[in-house]
């Protein structure tokens, strides 16, 4: 039963052991995306304001709450890659698990309050992450990616594509949607580009392509990115 000795207790576990969790859970899929060519990596931990960031680590003001991850520019887009990808959290989180479980019986560490709550609550990343659910905000569980590309439904990693095209006629670059719709042009061309990389970033997955004097070629890519 839940007393008033324990509160101490469950502070412990919701603001230092859940933010470690979160880490490793995040660590584990950026790994795989870096494998799979991945750039501007970043573990995001919590929301809110910014406190500070430390290599590819941010850290938000509610710490405590929530984690994602962010990459971009992925070179191996095949599903198998994909799959990892999303995968790579719960592996951490197992292998993480494992690792202390190993330290606790050769007795490099001692059974206790924080080995108990990490293993806990790392089986309840592992669970909640595999459970193929829909969030209220639309996104995707890792689970639930994972069993859309066993089931071959690839559309889920399917990237739009949008298009920074170069007009002669109006000496000017013109922007694209995945529709082929134009949206809106520009003569410069970094400005054309910062407008397709805003429209594509908030359209995961996507990628941008340059077309000028009938040649083509991808720039950037955005892709799915797992909780």
């Amino acid at each position: 039963m839940f007393g008033i000795s324990d509160i101490p207790k469950f502070l412990l576990a919701f603001f230092l052991v859940l933010p470690v969790i979160s880490i490793l859970h995040e660590a584990g899929h950026v790994f795989f995306a870096w494998l799979m060519g991945a750039k501007k990596i970043r573990i995001i931990v919590g929301t809110g304001k910014s406190i500070f960031r430390y290599g590819i680590i941010e850290v938000r003001q509610y710490y405590f709450w929530y984690g994602f991850c962010a990459f971009e520019n992925i070179e191996r887009k095949e599903k198998f890659a994909n799959i990892l990808i999303f995968l790579g959290g719960v592996l951490f989180n197992l292998l993480s698990t494992i690792a202390v479980i190993l330290l606790i019986q050769n007795e490099v560490l001692k059974a206790g309050m924080f080995t108990y709550q990490f293993t806990y609550f790392s089986m309840y990343y592992v669970f909640f992450a595999l459970l193929p659910m829909i969030y209220p905000g639309g996104h995707y569980s890792d689970g639930k990616v994972i069993l859309e590309l066993l089931k071959n439904r690839d559309e889920i990693i399917k990237e739009r594509t949008y298009c920074v095209e170069w007009k002669n006629d109006e000496q000017k670059w013109h922007v694209l949607n995945h529709q082929n719709k134009f949206i809106e042009s520009f003569k410069n061309e970094e400005d054309a580009l910062q407008k397709a990389r805003d429209i594509a970033k908030q359209n995961r997955p996507s990628r941008i392509i340059m077309k000028k004097n009938d040649k083509k070629k991808e720039v950037q890519n955005y892709p799915r990115t797992p909780l």
